[in-house]
C-alpha cells in the first residue's frame, strides 16, 4: 500500500512518500482447513492500521515507523508470532529558489529509494535497512581483462571503460538503539565515495570495496549485501565512416547484462 504524509508543524513542511508491505505469521491453521477466520486481522484493517498509526505519530526515520507497526501487530493480536514491515521511501528534496531552499516544495531524485524491514518477533528483532535504484557511473578507472577464453567468448578485454550499474544494497543493524538517518546517510556516502574513487579490475572487487568500507567505518552494522548488474555502454564502430572512436561514442544497452551479487559479513 502506498502513504503521502506531509507535516505540518513548522514552516518548513516535511514530506514522506512510502511504500508499504506488512506480513503477519501465526496460528492460522484453521482458517486455511475449516474456513475459521476468527483469527484472521483482514488485510483491510492492517491498511487501516497504517494510516490511522501515520497520524497519531511523526514519521521521522522509517526504521522508527515499521518497528512501531510491529510492535502494534504483536501486542494486539496473540495469534501473530512474527509480523515483516518492509518500507520502502521515495527520496525528495527541497527545490532551491534564488539560492535558498524552499519550505514546501520539492523535486524527486531520480528513482533512488531508502529502504527497511523490521522481522519482529516477541523475543527479537531484526532491522534491515538500504537502498534501491541508485544508478552510478564512471568514465574511467574501470577495466576487466584476464577472464577466461574458450570457444564461446567474443568479450575483448578492456583497460578504460565506461562503469554503470544501478547498486541495491541491504544491510543489518546490531541494535535498536541507533540514528538511523545518520547511519543509512552515512553508509550511502561511503558506498558513492568507494565506488568513485576505486580503481576497478571487475565489478566484483568494486562491489566488495564497497561493502568492506561500510563494515569497517559503520560498526552499527554487522553485515551487508550488494547487488550490482552491469549496465554496459558497448563504444560504437565507427570504421565504417572513416571515423576513429577514442573512446568517446558508446552504445547503452539494458540486455544482457551480468549481475553481480554479495554479502559481507564480520568475521
Amino acid at each position: 500500500m502506498r502513504l503521502v504524509k506531509v507535516n505540518r508543524s513548522n514552516e518548513y513542511h516535511e514530506l514522506k512518500d512510502l511504500n508499504f508491505n506488512i506480513q503477519l505469521e501465526g496460528d492460522f491453521l484453521t482458517v486455511h482447513t475449516e474456513g475459521d477466520n476468527s483469527k484472521v486481522l483482514p488485510t483491510d484493517t492492517m491498511k487501516n492500521t497504517v494510516y490511522a498509526l501515520a497520524r497519531q505519530n511523526d514519521i521521522v526515520e522509517i526504521e522508527k515507523f515499521a518497528l512501531l507497526m510491529t510492535e502494534h501487530f504483536l501486542s494486539n493480536n496473540p495469534q501473530v508470532s512474527r509480523a515483516v514491515v518492509k518500507i520502502t521511501e521515495k527520496i525528495w528534496r527541497r527545490i532551491k529558489v534564488d539560492g535558498k531552499s524552499h519550505p514546501h516544495a520539492f523535486i524527486q531524485c531520480g528513482d533512488e529509494k531508502r529502504t527497511t524491514k523490521i522481522k519482529a518477533t516477541r523475543e527479537k528483532k531484526i532491522i534491515e535497512s538500504g537502498i534501491d535504484d541508485l544508478m552510478v557511473l564512471k568514465t574511467t578507472d574501470s577495466g576487466f581483462v584476464g577472464f577466461i577464453k574458450d570457444p564461446f567468448t567474443t568479450l575483448p578485454e578492456a583497460t578504460d571503460r565506461i562503469f554503470a550499474t544501478i547498486v541495491r544494497a541491504g544491510w543489518v543493524y546490531t541494535s535498536e538503539e541507533i540514528d538511523f538517518g545518520e547511519c543509512w546517510n552515512e553508509a550511502r556516502r561511503l558506498l558513492i565515495e568507494t565506488f568513485a574513487a576505486h580503481n576497478s579490475l571487475s565489478v566484483q572487487q568494486t562491489l566488495y570495496a564497497m561493502g568492506e568500507r561500510v563494515l569497517n567505518e559503520r560498526k552499527e552494522i554487522s553485515e551487508i549485501s550488494l547487488s550490482m548488474p552491469n549496465k554496459h555502454c558497448l563504444p560504437v564502430d565507427l570504421s565504417r565512416f572513416e571515423m576513429d572512436n577514442p573512446n568517446e561514442i558508446f552504445l547503452p544497452i539494458d540486455e544482457p547484462h551480468g549481475l553481480i551479487e554479495a554479502t559481507l559479513r564480520r568475521g
